[in-house]
């Protein structure tokens, strides 16, 4: 009987004996952005299927199609670019290009009239979805009616935040608000942004400013959790959406995209609330 002998390096069963460990990512320090695109995809809210995110230069997230797609065949209005992990809204004169999902979204009225091999990857996703509900996958989000402009609630659920002379939309109330930093074990940190023993912010009436370019606005005062009498450390650790811990870590790098957008006035005006909302009451003795 003849033995096939195993080769070098290997097992009896010709698996490989030395692991390879995978290799760390790194961010260039010449980079823009300071993210790692190795967990930067999601799933899109409304019909299930992956999509891309990456920052815009206006410092807002968009969500892209996975996918590179013929740029002949995308409308010069939706095609994008990649330069440095930003996403720039035009092409840069290559044969291929990226979109918006909001484009190919099948739960997404079209807004304009696409290529019809955009329609076919329109119907592919449209049946992914199907297939995602019928399998328990993926559960359809609710739609929620927006409050209307002015409503008084007592926890804004995406507050407004002044930190760095610059006002934001923050995505969640200021005390969910979650460090975007990358740990040990190469997971998203956990700690919240709002460090129970360091300094605060503080909620004030403040006016509703114009941005540059825009018709003046009505003279009404909002509510907005004001940073700026924080040290400008602290106040540029609120604006990386750092923990305390990683704000003191050099060359940290991040796993998720802020949630901060810049304030609009017009476009968020749905989210401007009029009065302070109120600190929970205080029990006093016992029931």
């Amino acid at each position: 009987m003849c033995l096939t002998p195993t080769p070098a390096g290997r097992h009896w069963d010709g698996s490989p004996s030395v692991t390879r460990h995978p290799r760390p990512l790194r961010v260039t320090a010449t980079s823009p952005s300071r993210l790692l695109r190795a967990d930067q995809h999601s799933r899109c809210r409304r019909c299930g299927n992956r999509i891309d995110l990456y920052p815009r230069t206006d410092q807002r997230p968009i969500a892209l199609h996975p996918a590179e797609l013929t740029a002949a065949q995308v409308p010069e209005s939706c095609r994008w670019h990649l330069s440095g992990g930003i996403a720039h809204p035009h092409g840069d004169g290559s044969a291929w290009c990226r979109i918006p999902h909001a484009v190919l979204c099948p739960r997404r009225t079209p807004t304009c009239r696409p290529h019809p091999c955009l329609e076919t990857v329109r119907r592919q996703l449209a049946v992914r979805t199907r297939r995602l509900i019928d399998t328990g996958a993926f559960t359809p989000a609710l739609r929620t009616s927006s409050s209307a402009p002015g409503a008084d609630t007592d926890a804004p659920d995406h507050p407004i935040v002044q930190m760095l002379l610059c006002r934001y939309l923050a995505e969640c109330p200021v005390e969910r608000l979650r460090c975007v930093a990358q740990t040990r074990h190469r997971h998203r940190c956990t700690n919240p942004v709002l460090a129970p023993t360091g300094p605060t912010g503080t909620w004030r009436l403040l006016p509703t400013d114009p941005q540059r370019g825009q018709l003046a606005l009505p003279n009404t005062l909002m509510a907005v959790y004001d940073l700026g009498h924080l040290p400008y450390g602290e106040q540029l650790r609120w604006r990386t959406q750092h923990c305390p811990a990683h704000a003191a870590t050099p060359g940290v790098a991040d796993l998720a995209l802020t949630g901060w957008q810049p304030f609009d006035p017009l476009l968020h005006a749905a989210h401007i609330h009029t009065c302070l909302p109120h600190p929970p009451a205080r029990r006093h003795g016992r029931r």
